[in-house]
C-alpha cells in the first residue's frame, strides 16, 4: 500500500496533460481503491528462529512516568555506575521505543551518566500505541518528564537526546519560549524536512478519509540501509515493541513534524550539539544542511563520516557516543572523532537549496518499517 501512496506523490508532478488537480484526483482513485484491502490492525511480531530469539526478548520497564492526564508511561533506566554527574533523558524515533537506546546506554553509565529513555506516547508499550498522539501532546509529555526527573534530582545536570523523531520533538520543545532550562540539548539524525503540497495535499486526502489504514512499506522495490551493523537490525525487527505498520494519521502527523522541526530550528534555546551521518538516507543532505544553516548561533556540528541513520547503532556507533560523551564533559574542547571538522567542509560542499518537489519513495519505505 505504502508504495501506492508514494506513486500518488510522483504522480502529482508528472509532466501529463491535465491539470495538477486532475493529477491528484486520478492518483487519489488509484489509492482509494487499493484501500479495499488494507488492514486496520497492527501485525503481531515477527516470530524468530531459536538462534535469534535473543533479538526478541521483551525486556520490562524500569520505571513509570505518571503525567499530567493520568497516563502511565514506562521507561528503561541505566543507572551510574558511579556517582552520577549527569542524567540523559532519551527519546526514541518513529515506530521504534525505549529499546533503542540498550546499545549506547551502557557506555553512558560506565561514565557516570544516568540513561532514562521513555516510551513516547503511541509507541513502545505507551498507552494508544501505533496511534498519533500530536506534536502538542508529545512536546508536553517530554516537558513533564524532564520536571519530574529535576524534581528527583535537583543537583545533578539534565542532558536531552532525541534520535530522528525524538530530536524533532526536542527542537520543537526548545523552540519554545518557555523552554525548559537544561544543561543541553544532543539531536542525532533529527527528522526534519519540509517536504512541500506534492506531499502534505494527498496525504492529508488520505489520512482524512482512511486515518486509521495501515501501510508497511514491504510494497516498494527499493532498499534502504538505516544502519550498517545486520545484529542492530536484527533487534529492532524483532523486538516485540517495534511498529511495523503506520496509520496514516500517524504518517500526516510525522509529516508535520518535521516541517514543524525544520521552521524551529532558529529559535532553539540552549546549549545544543547536531549530529549528521553523511550515509543517511532517511533525512536528505540538503534538508539538514538547509537546517544546519539556520540554527543558532554557538551550536556544535557534528558530521560523521560512514555514518547512517541510526547513528548509535552503527558499527562505528561508539564514536558517535564518545563525541556526545565529549561535548557533555568538554564542551569547549573538539570532538573526538573529528567530525565538527568535518562538518564545516561538509557544509561547503552541501549548500541549502530548495527542496525539490518529489517524494524519494524510498525514505518512506526505511521509516515505516
Amino acid at each position: 500500500m505504502i508504495a501506492v501512496w508514494a506513486m500518488v506523490l510522483h504522480l502529482s508532478y508528472l509532466p501529463m496533460r491535465v491539470s495538477r488537480y486532475g493529477r491528484y484526483a486520478c492518483a487519489l482513485l488509484v489509492v482509494f481503491l487499493s484501500l479495499a484491502g488494507c488492514s486496520m490492525k497492527l501485525p503481531d511480531p515477527p516470530k524468530p528462529l531459536p538462534r535469534f530469539a535473543a533479538a526478541a526478548r521483551l525486556v520490562p520497564p524500569d520505571r513509570m512516568f505518571t503525567l499530567s492526564d493520568g497516563v502511565a508511561i514506562p521507561a528503561r533506566v541505566w543507572k551510574a555506575q558511579e556517582q552520577p554527574r549527569g542524567i540523559l533523558l532519551a527519546l526514541h524515533g518513529f515506530n521504534d521505543s525505549r529499546d533503542a537506546w540498550e546499545q549506547p546506554a551502557p557506555f553512558f553509565a560506565g561514565q557516570g551518566i544516568t540513561v532514562v529513555a521513555p516510551d513516547q506516547r503511541g509507541f513502545g508499550e505507551a498507552p494508544n500505541r501505533g496511534e498519533w498522539a500530536g506534536s502538542d501532546r508529545m512536546v508536553q509529555d517530554v516537558r513533564e518528564e524532564i520536571a519530574i526527573l529535576q524534581k528527583e534530582n535537583p543537583q545533578i545536570p539534565l542532558y536531552l537526546t532525541g534520535e530522528s523523531m525524538g530530536g524533532a520533538i526536542l527542537m520543537l520543545l526548545m523552540s519554545k519560549s518557555d523552554a525548559p532550562s537544561v544543561a543541553g540539548t544532543l539531536l542525532l539524525a533529527p527528522a526534519v524536512w519540509n517536504l512541500g503540497l506534492g506531499a502534505d495535499i494527498p496525504l492529508d486526502v488520505l489520512a482524512t478519509l482512511f486515518p486509521h489504514h495501515l501501510v508497511t512499506g514491504r510494497e516498494l522495490p527499493v532498499h534502504v540501509v538505516a544502519s550498517d551493523n545486520p545484529a542492530a537490525l536484527l533487534r529492532l525487527y524483532f523486538d516485540p515493541l517495534t511498529l511495523r505498520a503506520t496509520q496514516l494519521e500517524a504518517l500526516r502527523g510525522l509529516v508535520g513534524l518535521m516541517k514543524q522541526a525544520a521552521a524551529a530550528a532558529p529559535q532553539i534555546k540552549g546549549p545544543l550539539l547536531c549530529v549528521y551521518g553523511d550515509k543517511d538516507q532517511l533525512v536528505p543532505s540538503k534538508a539538514m544542511a538547509k537546517v544546519w544553516e539556520t540554527l543558532p548561533k554557538g551550536t556544535r556540528l557534528d558530521l560523521i563520516s560512514g555514518g547512517h541513520h541510526l547513528l548509535l547503532r552503527d558499527k562505528n556507533g561508539k564514536q558517535v557516543m564518545q563525541d556526545m560523551l565529549s561535548w557533555i564533559t568538554q564542551p569547549d574542547s573538539f570532538l573526538p572523532s573529528g567530525g565538527d571538522v568535518s562538518a564545516s567542509t561538509w557544509q561547503a560542499q552541501n549548500p541549502a537549496k530548495p527542496e525539490g518537489k518529489w517524494f524519494p519513495a524510498s525514505w518512506l519505505d526505511g521509516l515505516a518499517r
